[in-house]
């Protein structure tokens, strides 16, 4: 079993915080908040009021809605720019360095420390760009190329999308099978 330092247990739950709001955010923005849906419920409600509006102000209406929530988007955004710098500082301290000993490892091992520096690259890609995307004109970046940033920051979120329910799983199964204790162990720090 390994030993977590509380350092690293602290960033794993923040992250893990702050990760599952972001993907919330963006849920609640392709679903429920769907400036088009509600652009169109908002038309149909109040054409049986007897008021129109333009399908232009029906959206306006609707994003002024989700506004709000994506603002939380942005602050969670801020947050794992943060825990990624944190985690890349973690990584150059005795927990930090013991995490990732490929050759100890065999291959199972090896595949799924792998897949952690995936996902902490994917983690630093979408805070990189996020902020990129936000800061656009202050950074002198054309709105085209901001569109395009963003364009390729909600593909790469799929990566995060999948890891999350994976991560969860395989967890679980470690648990259940040969590493008992590794969910305690990252709540507690566990054993050395």
């Amino acid at each position: 079993m390994k030993k977590w330092s509380g350092s690293f247990r602290i960033w794993h739950w923040a992250n893990a915080i702050v990760v599952m709001g972001l993907i919330g955010t963006v849920l609640l923005r392709k679903g429920f908040l769907s400036y088009k849906e509600n652009a169109q419920i908002i038309l149909d409600k109040l054409s049986a009021m007897n008021v129109t509006i333009t399908l232009d102000q029906a959206k306006d209406i609707a994003r002024a809605i989700r506004a709000p929530m994506w603002e939380w988007h942005i602050l969670l955004g801020y947050a794992l720019a943060f825990l990624v710098v944190y985690r890349i500082v973690l990584f150059f301290t005795q927990s930090g360095r013991k995490s990732f000993q490929f050759k100890e490892l065999d291959l199972h091992h090896k595949l799924v420390s792998g897949g952690y520096v995936v996902i902490y690259a994917t983690l630093f890609f979408m805070a990189l760009s996020g902020l990129v995307i936000h800061f656009y004109q202050d950074l002198g970046l054309l709105k085209d190329t901001a569109e395009s940033i963003k364009d390729l920051h909600e593909d790469i979120y799929q990566v995060v999308l999948y890891f999350v329910p994976l991560h969860i799983i395989g967890v679980i199964a470690a648990d259940m099978g040969d590493q008992k204790g590794i969910t305690s162990d990252m709540i507690n720090g566990g054993k050395n």
